[in-house]
Order: C-alpha cells, then structure tokens, then sequence
C-alpha cells in the first residue's frame, strides 16, 4: 500500500478502523500502522481513536486534474502547457527545471508533497503531504533579465488575485517575495530566471501557500506563520479550487506582466504593502540599516527612509524585519 492511498482513504475525516483499512487495500493491518507512522512523521496529524481506528481532524481534498480543470475558466485551461500533478517529489520548481526547453509555455507542477521544498535564500519549506498547496508555473518570455524587474513582487500580487475571487481578503505583502496574514507567513515566492540576458528567458515561479498547518508545523517553521484556515475563521477553501485560482490568476496576470511590466502591479502592491510607515532593520553583506519603509519604487525595490536620506534596495540577498 503507497502512503497516498493511506492518505485518500482518511481523506474524509471518517474514522476507520485499521482492519477495515487492511481489508480495503490488500494488506496487513501492521502494513497500515507503518504507513500512518511513516505519514505523521511527514507532518500529517492522523489521530488515533481508540478501538475504532484512524481519522484526520479535518477533511482534506487530494489533488484532482478533473477537478483543478473543471473549476478553470476554458480559455485559462486551454492555454496551459501542461498540468502534471505528482505526490512527492523534491521540488516542483526542481521538476520544472529539469525539463529544460522542453517544457512549453505555462507549464504547471504541483505536489501532494515536496522532500527538499526550498524558499528564498536557500531556506527549506516545509511540506508536508495534502495540507497545503505547492505549485510552481514555468512562462516564457521574449525579452530579456532586464525587463523582469519586480516579478517576484508582481507575482504576490496575483496570489492576493486568487485569494479575493474565493473571497479571502486581509493577507498582506511584504517585500521582496511574502504574502502575509494573521501576523504571520502565509504564502512564499521563489522566482528562478534562466536563459539570455538580452532574451529569450523564463521564470520558474514556485508558491507555497499554508492551507492547514498544525502546531507541531507551527514550531518547526521556526517564524510566525498562518494558513488559510485562519484567514477563512476556521475553514479554508477546496484545495483543488485554490489551486485552479492560482493557475487562473498566474495565466491572466503573467499576460499583463509580460505586455505591461511591473508598473500595472505598483498601485495594487502599494495598497497592501505590509512594510510601508513600518520601523525596519535591513541586514545583509554590507551591514545594517535602519529606517521606515516607504514603499517601494517603479523597479519594485524597497524604499527606506533613513536619517540620511532615502536607499533603495533591490537585492534580495538581505534580510528585512520590524525594527
């Protein structure tokens, strides 16, 4: 028996007992407690319930092409590249990349689980099987590195997109590349370019969005951090649905972004920049500075009010926290 079907059976919430689950899959019930073993110990809260058997706390939905694609709009849909749906793998922007220029165009990879998920500056991500949403979409554009200036910054913009069309409204920006809610890190960017500086290139665009996390997850992130179950008071939206936002949004806004660049996303990004009139410490190879944000520029780059005068960053190399 492989840990997905495990997992699917629970999927329900329903509790089920370990001789029904070894009667329904063809195996031993010792085969099914080191299965439910093996996924606690990636992060899933199975719960025992005595004599009765096994159950999750919540419902879950598994990942479903049938069902991502029913809930995208046809033109989205038609103008995907691919939408391959995995259980585990160690990355999906490392899949992505790993299909070089084979892949076409929009190509989407999302996974029930990641074993070496990564974020910004090489920080790993935690991702444990059927909680949360780990998607990454390769585009392709005609011109080069220098007219993909503030993608990162574009890209929280449309994860706010998706949230609002299922009716999530609150969650936050904080540059270069988190979506914030609840005081804590809902959603993380990594944006990875490759190709000719003066063009052609393409960005693999991987997104981590927190659907469920327990209280074990909460403390191994080692950050504050939220989900969309706090976001929604309790219950967050189909996690098919959440992704078909997703892809909706990253079709539609990549589309503006390559006509119309960064600057169709500065008034949106200002509206729900997390770190603007914020007292700030802004740590790198360089040292420290201190100051308030003030937004940020045409580029995408951070603004920093300091006693002498304003700085500008644009390297993502550096560490920005509340002062």
């Amino acid at each position: 028996m492989q840990p997905q079907q495990l997992l699917a059976a629970l999927a329900s919430g329903e509790t089920l007992s370990g001789s029904r689950l070894a009667a329904e899959t063809g195996v031993t019930r010792a085969a099914i407690w080191k299965q439910i073993e093996a996924l606690r110990h990636r992060g899933v809260p199975i719960e025992s319930a005595g004599a009765a058997g096994y159950r999750l706390p919540w419902p879950i939905q598994m990942l479903d092409e049938s069902r991502i694609r029913e809930a995208l709009p046809a033109p989205m849909s038609r103008r995907l590249g691919a939408l391959d749906l995995y259980w585990e793998l160690d990355s999906t922007s490392s899949e992505l990349q790993r299909r070089g220029a084979a892949a076409p165009d929009f190509s989407i990879v999302a996974a029930e689980t990641q074993t070496a998920g990564r974020g910004r500056r090489g920080r790993s991500w935690l991702s444990p099987p059927g909680l949360n949403i780990y998607l990454s979409c390769l585009k392709r554009f005609d011109a080069g590195f220098a007219s993909l200036s503030g993608l990162s910054l574009a890209t929280g913009v449309i994860v706010l997109r998706a949230l609002h069309t299922l009716g999530m409204a609150g969650p936050s920006l904080k540059w270069p590349n988190d979506v914030l809610a609840e005081g804590g890190k809902l959603a993380g960017i990594l944006v990875e370019l490759s190709g000719e500086y003066q063009g052609p290139c393409a960005a693999v665009i991987g997104i981590g969005l927190n659907l469920r996390l327990t209280t074990a997850l909460r403390e191994q992130a080692g950050q504050p951090v939220s989900d969309l179950a706090d976001v929604a008071r309790g219950t967050p939206p189909d996690r098919n649905r959440m992704v078909a936002a997703l892809i909706a949004n990253l079709v539609e806004g990549l589309d503006q972004f390559e006509r119309d660049g960064f600057a169709a996303f500065v008034d949106e990004y200002t509206e729900h920049d997390a770190l603007r009139d914020v007292p700030l410490r802004v740590s790198g190879a360089s040292g420290e500075l201190d100051g308030v944000g003030a937004g940020i520029d045409a580029r995408g780059a951070l603004q920093l009010q300091t006693a002498t005068g304003l700085h500008g960053i644009d390297s993502a190399d550096v560490t920005v926290r509340r002062a």
